[in-house]
C-alpha cells in the first residue's frame, strides 16, 4: 500500500484515541475539582506538544508515520489548542512577534465571533 495511506491510517487511529484521552480528562476534571476540564487539555496538551516537537528535532529519529500519528493524531484529537501554541510560539522563535500576536489575537477573536455567528445561525437569526 502506498505511504500516504498508512500516514492516515496511523493519524486516524492514534486520534481515535486521542478524542477518548481528552474526553476522559476533561470528564474527569471536571467530575473531581471544577468545570475547567478543557483548560487542563489544553495546557497539558500544549505541554506535550512542545516536548515532543522538541525531543524529536534535537534527540530522536522517528518515522514520519509515527511522528503524524503523536502530533497530528493523538495530540491533535486530544486538542487542536497545542497546535494553535506551537505555531504562535514558531513564529516568536523565528523573530515575528508582531506576527506571533497578530496570529493569536486573529484566532482569539475570530473565533469567538465565529461561535457567535454560529450560534446565530442556529438559533435562526
Amino acid at each position: 500500500m502506498k505511504q500516504w495511506f498508512w500516514e492516515a491510517f496511523a493519524v486516524g487511529s492514534a486520534g481515535f484515541l486521542g478524542s477518548i484521552a481528552r474526553w476522559m480528562m476533561g470528564s474527569w476534571f471536571n467530575h473531581a475539582f471544577m468545570p475547567w476540564g478543557t483548560l487542563l487539555v489544553n495546557i497539558t496538551g500544549s505541554l506535550f506538544l512542545g516536548w515532543f516537537y522538541t525531543v524529536i528535532s534535537q534527540r530522536v529519529q522517528i518515522s514520519n508515520s509515527v511522528k503524524l500519528a503523536v502530533a497530528v493524531g493523538f495530540v491533535g484529537a486530544f486538542t487542536t489548542f497545542s497546535s494553535l501554541m506551537w505555531e504562535a510560539d514558531d513564529k516568536f522563535r523565528g523573530g515575528s512577534h508582531w506576527l506571533g500576536w497578530l496570529y493569536l489575537g486573529g484566532s482569539i477573536l475570530l473565533g469567538l465571533m465565529a461561535v457567535r455567528a454560529g450560534v446565530m445561525l442556529g438559533q435562526g437569526r
